[in-house]
C-alpha cells in the first residue's frame, strides 16, 4: 500500500506545543520517541504514568491528592476511578486557569468571549474577563438564592449566545449539573431529555432566529412547562431575553420568570463562588441521537472532561492565550462544550448563533478573516457547500490568521481534503479531521501538529485513548472476545482499555445495564465505538468508512456508505443534492441487499439513465459487489437538528420494522416516505 497525497506539514513541529510536551516527556522518562505514533503507543501501553505526566503538565486548578492514578487491573467495563482524593470546579478552570492568567487587572481586560448572530457582524458584543467573572458571579448568587445546590440538574434551551455561557458557568460553579438543548428541537425532543434527568430549572430564550427568520418560543415554552407538570424537581423557567433587554411578555406563562427577575432575587451580589467536587463527579449529561426512541442521557466527569480536553486542545489543536476560536455549533451537539471549554486556554470565543449563510453562502468566513480567528470548527457539509458554490475563500478573504479549520460531525470525502488545498483555503491552514464525540467528549482520531496531512480520514489517535480496530465480521455479545484485524482491514472501532474521560453512567441507568449494552456488549471488556474503520498501515490516518450499524453487507461483502457518498459527491453533484445509502434485511431475507435513495437537485429529473450512469460509476469506482439492486428518487433525507444524516431508522423500516422516531430529528414525517419499500419488489425505480 502506497501512502496517500501529502497535502500539509508544519514548518516547525518542535516549536509546537505537542513538540514541547514531547520534549519533556522524554526527559521525564528517558526515552526517545522517533515518532508521533510512537509517543502514542507509550501513552497508551503506560497509562498511569503517562496520564499522571499529563495531570502534572497541565497544571488544573485543584485541592486534595490521590494515591493512584488508576486501578490498571480493574475491567475497563467496570469503568474504573481515576485520580481519587482529587477536588476540582469545572467553571473555576475556565475562568482562572494557569493559561489564561490569574485574577489581575490587566488580565480582566482582555475579551474572552464575542456573540455574533446571522446577519448582523456589525452588531458584535464583546465581553472581556473581567465581565465574564463579574456576570458569572452575579448568576451564581441568583441560583443560590433560589436553592440551587452541588447535584441539581440545571437545563437550558438556547442559542450559542453569552447568556447560554453564562448559566453554563454559573451552574458547574455551583457543582450542578448542566445540559442543553437547541430551540430548534421540537418540544418532544426537549421533553424526551428533561423527563429523564428531572432538572430544577429550565433556561430558555423567549425568541430565536435562524434563516432570516424570528421565531417566538413563548407557546414552547408553555408547553414545556406543562410538560413537566408530573416532575416534582421541577420550579420552573427562567426566560432568557434574546434580542434586547426588554424582554418578551411572558406572564402568561405559568411557572416562568424573566431573567431579570431571576437575578433579583441576590439583591446585587456578585460574588464568584465555586464547589469543588470530586475527579470524577458528573458536571455535563449530553444525549445520543436517539433517532429511533428516547435518547440516551450520557453523564461525563468534572475531571476526565478536564483532563483530556487540557491535552487535546494544548497539544493536538496547538491552542494558547493568542487564538481566537470559533465554532459553529447549537448548544444541542457535544461541539457546543469544544467550543466554550477552549476557554480553559485563555483563548477568545467568538460566539456564532443562525445559519452560517446568511446574508450570504461565506458569511462564516468573512466573520473568520474579520475577527482573525485562528481556529475554526464546521462542518463536511460547510465545505461541500463552498466547493459546489464555486467560492475559494482564500481569494477573497485575508485568511492569514487561520491557523487550523476543524471537520466533525461527518465522514469528510477525499476530494474536500483536496479541494481545501488546491483552491479553497491558505496552505499553511491545517486541516484538522476530528471524530469521537458525545460519548467521551472528545476524540478517537484527531490531527496533531507533528506528522504530515494526507488526503483521507483522521491524521492518527489521540494521545492516551487506545485505539485499534476488530473485525467485525464476528458477531460477538457477552463474554465474546473480539480479534483485531491487520492495518488496512475495515473493521469496529474500539477501545482496548480504560481512559479518563469514559462517561461515568448514565442517568437512570441504576443497574448500569444500559451502559453496558450500549459500549460492552459486543466485545467482553472493549468499548466498541460503533464506526466502520480502517488504519493505514504506512501513515496511521484513521479512515472512516462510516457508522458500523449502517454497514452494508451485499453476500458477505462489507462496505461503509461513506463509500457510496463519495462516488455521487464527486461525479454528480451537479444533479444530486443528497443521498442516503442503507441495507435491507427482512426476517424473510437470506442476504442484505442495498437501497440508495437519491435527492435530486431543483429542476433536475430522476431518469432510468442517471440510474444508469449512477450504478456505472459505483461499479467503475469500487466494484460490482458496491453496486445498489435498487436506486429511488427520495423527496426528503431524514437528519437530525445537527443535520446529520441518520441511516439507521431508515435501514429499520425498509426491513420491515415500525419505529418512533425521536425528537431529535429534524424532520421526522421524513420517515413515512419510506416504509413503502419495505415491499420493495412491487415498486419500480424509475417510477418513483
Amino acid at each position: 500500500m502506497t501512502s496517500p497525497r501529502k497535502l500539509w506539514q508544519h514548518p516547525a513541529p518542535e516549536s509546537t506545543q505537542m513538540g514541547h510536551f514531547q520534549r519533556d516527556l522524554e526527559k521525564s522518562t528517558g526515552r526517545k520517541f522517533d515518532s508521533f505514533h510512537d509517543m502514542y503507543l507509550y501513552s497508551v501501553k503506560n497509562r498511569s504514568a503517562f496520564w499522571e505526566f499529563c495531570w502534572k503538565y497541565f497544571q488544573l486548578i485543584h485541592e486534595g491528592s490521590y494515591t493512584k492514578v488508576v486501578d490498571e487491573s480493574a475491567r475497563m467495563d467496570s469503568v474504573p476511578e481515576w485520580f481519587a482524593g482529587v477536588r476540582l470546579n469545572f467553571a473555576e478552570n475556565l475562568l482562572f486557569s494557569r493559561i489564561a492568567g490569574d485574577k489581575t487587572d490587566k488580565e480582566d481586560d482582555k475579551i474572552a468571549v464575542s456573540e455574533v448572530r446571522e446577519g448582523a457582524a456589525h452588531e458584535i458584543i464583546h465581553l472581556t474577563w473581567g465581565e465574564l467573572r463579574r456576570r458569572t458571579g452575579a448568576l451564581v448568587q441568583a441560583m443560590k438564592a433560589h436553592g440551587v445546590v452541588r447535584g441539581d440538574r440545571i437545563a437550558l434551551c438556547a442559542a450559542n449566545s453569552i447568556d447560554t455561557l453564562l448559566v453554563f458557568l454559573a451552574s458547574t460553579a455551583l457543582g450542578a449539573i448542566f445540559s442543553s438543548s437547541s430551540t430548534d428541537m421540537g418540544t418532544k425532543g426537549v421533553l424526551d431529555r428533561l423527563l429523564q434527568i428531572k432538572p430544577r430549572w429550565l433556561f430558555m430564550d423567549d425568541l430565536a432566529v435562524y434563516n432570516d427568520k424570528t421565531i417566538d418560543l413563548r407557546s414552547k415554552i408553555g408547553q414545556i412547562v406543562k410538560g413537566m407538570e408530573s416532575v416534582p424537581e421541577f420550579e420552573g423557567v427562567v426566560s432568557l431575553p434574546r434580542f434586547s433587554s426588554q424582554p418578551a411578555d411572558i406572564s402568561s406563562i405559568p411557572r416562568t420568570k424573566t431573567l431579570a427577575e431571576f437575578l433579583a432575587k441576590a439583591g446585587g451580589n456578585e460574588k464568584l463562588e465555586f464547589e469543588r467536587v470530586g475527579f470524577r463527579d458528573p458536571f455535563l449529561v449530553v444525549y445520543s441521537s436517539g433517532t429511533t426512541g428516547q435518547p440516551k442521557c450520557i453523564v461525563h466527569s468534572v475531571g476526565g472532561v478536564l483532563l483530556n480536553s487540557s491535552k487535546e486542545g494544548r497539544l493536538h489543536s496547538d491552542l494558547g492565550p493568542d487564538c481566537v476560536t470559533l465554532q459553529y455549533t447549537t448548544t444541542g451537539w457535544i461541539m457546543y462544550m469544544g467550543a466554550v471549554q477552549t476557554l480553559l486556554f485563555g483563548v477568545r470565543v467568538v460566539l456564532y448563533d443562525g445559519s452560517p449563510f446568511i446574508p450570504g453562502i461565506t458569511a462564516l468566513v468573512d466573520l473568520a478573516a474579520q475577527e482573525k480567528v485562528t481556529h475554526l470548527g464546521i462542518s463536511p457539509r460547510w465545505l461541500h457547500e463552498l466547493q459546489q458554490a464555486k467560492i475559494k475563500p482564500r481569494e477573497i478573504f485575508d485568511l492569514s490568521s487561520l491557523r487550523v479549520v476543524t471537520s466533525t460531525g461527518m465522514v469528510l470525502r477525499d476530494a474536500l481534503f483536496e479541494w481545501f488545498y488546491d483552491q479553497g483555503f491558505p496552505s499553511h491552514t491545517r486541516l484538522n479531521n476530528i471524530s469521537g464525540g458525545t460519548d467521551i467528549a472528545g476524540s478517537f482520531g484527531t490531527g496533531n501538529p507533528l506528522v504530515p496531512l494526507y488526503v483521507g480520514g483522521c491524521a492518527g489517535c489521540s494521545l492516551g485513548i487506545p485505539v485499534d480496530v476488530y473485525d467485525s465480521t464476528i458477531e460477538g455479545g457477552d463474554g465474546i472476545k473480539g480479534v483485531p484485524v491487520e492495518d488496512g482491514v475495515p473493521g469496529e472501532l474500539v477501545a482496548t482499555s480504560a481512559f479518563p474521560n469514559m462517561p461515568t453512567l448514565f442517568w437512570g441507568d441504576k443497574s448500569g445495564k444500559k451502559y453496558h449494552d450500549a459500549y460492552f456488549g459486543r466485545f467482553d471488556n472493549v468499548w466498541t465505538h460503533g464506526d466502520f474503520v480502517s488504519i493505514h498501515p504506512i501513515t496511521k490516518q484513521i479512515v472512516f468508512h462510516g457508522r458500523a450499524d449502517g454497514v452494508l453487507n451485499p453476500s458477505g461483502v462489507r462496505f461503509g456508505s461513506a463509500e457510496i457518498y463519495r462516488v455521487l459527491e464527486g461525479q454528480f453533484s451537479k444533479e444530486i443534492s443528497d443521498s442516503i445509502c442503507v441495507g435491507q434485511r427482512r426476517p424473510t431475507d437470506t442476504d442484505e441487499r442495498v437501497i440508495l435513495f437519491l435527492l435530486m437537485r431543483p429542476g433536475v429529473t430522476f431518469t432510468p439513465d442517471l440510474v444508469a450512469r449512477v450504478k456505472s460509476a459505483i461499479r467503475s469506482e469500487l466494484s460490482p459487489r458496491h453496486v445498489p439492486m435498487f436506486t429511488f428518487e427520495t423527496p426528503e433525507i431524514p437528519t437530525t437538528v445537527n443535520l446529520k444524516k441518520v441511516e439507521l431508522p431508515v435501514k429499520q423500516i425498509v426491513s420491515g420494522k415500525i419505529i418512533k422516531p425521536s425528537g431529535t430529528l429534524l424532520n421526522p414525517k421524513s420517515l413515512d416516505f419510506y416504509y413503502q419499500f419495505a415491499k420493495v419488489e412491487t415498486l419500480r425505480e424509475s417510477k418513483l
